[in-house]
């Protein structure tokens, strides 16, 4: 019973995470601030609450990883996340919500074939039919969605790059297996920061949310 109760625990985490990750566009839309300033607010504002969470589950172990090499990872990871993370805001400037998410969400695909690349994995046939399931439907979106919308086909491909990106930073977070999660997303939050503020400041100088309503925001947003 008491695996059952920890299994619709974990169900409904990975439910709200889900849905609150559903949400982030909408703040981004919202947002007078540049995609990339977004993206530096976003993952420095909820660096406190992560810190707080790695000490609750950690301990002593907080923000200790095994070795150097394993930091180097998280450091390339957070580079194409960081580039996933601004591209994906960008989109959002001239595709809607729904396709920009749709197809980010295509990343999984792109990483199995990363994984078959450079790893030699192997796949099965019920990966190649769902592979091709997946782009008919994303070609469709795009045909139909885009006929009459000036700028949303360049949304889409910049949703399509950032896919890309992001499929990069889970192929190298899976080689981190060894590591506490908690520690992992920790320094990816902050090493995406540190590389958003580079974009941004070569991106706008309007860094500074106009009202408190921005800045609530942006708090949402992270």
């Amino acid at each position: 019973m008491s695996s059952q109760l920890k299994s619709a625990q974990n169900f409904f985490i990975l439910c709200l995470g889900g849905s609150l990750i559903g949400l982030a566009p909408l703040f981004v839309r919202w947002s007078e601030l540049s995609p990339s300033w977004n993206l530096c607010y976003r993952m420095f504002l909820a660096l406190p609450f992560l810190a707080l969470i790695n000490f609750y589950y950690n301990g002593s172990q907080a923000f200790k990883l095994k070795s150097r090499r394993h930091l180097l990872l998280v450091l390339i990871a957070s580079l194409a996340f960081a580039g996933d993370m601004s591209s994906w805001h960008w989109s959002l400037q001239f595709t809607s919500v729904a396709n920009a998410t749709i197809f980010v969400n295509t990343a999984s695909i792109y990483m199995v074939i990363f994984a078959v690349l450079v790893f030699k994995e192997s796949i099965s046939r019920q990966f190649i039919l769902s592979f091709v399931l997946t782009f008919i439907g994303v070609i469709g979106l795009i045909y139909f969605s885009n006929i009459k919308t000036e700028g949303a086909l360049m949304g889409d491909g910049i949703a399509l790059m950032a896919a890309f990106l992001y499929a990069t930073y889970l192929l190298i977070i899976s080689r981190l297996g060894e590591e506490s999660s908690i520690n992992i997303i920790f320094y990816t939050t902050l090493f995406t920061g540190m590389f958003g503020l580079v974009f941004a400041l070569f991106e706008s100088r309007d860094f500074l949310p106009s009202s408190s309503a921005q800045f609530y925001n942006l708090l949402a947003m992270a």
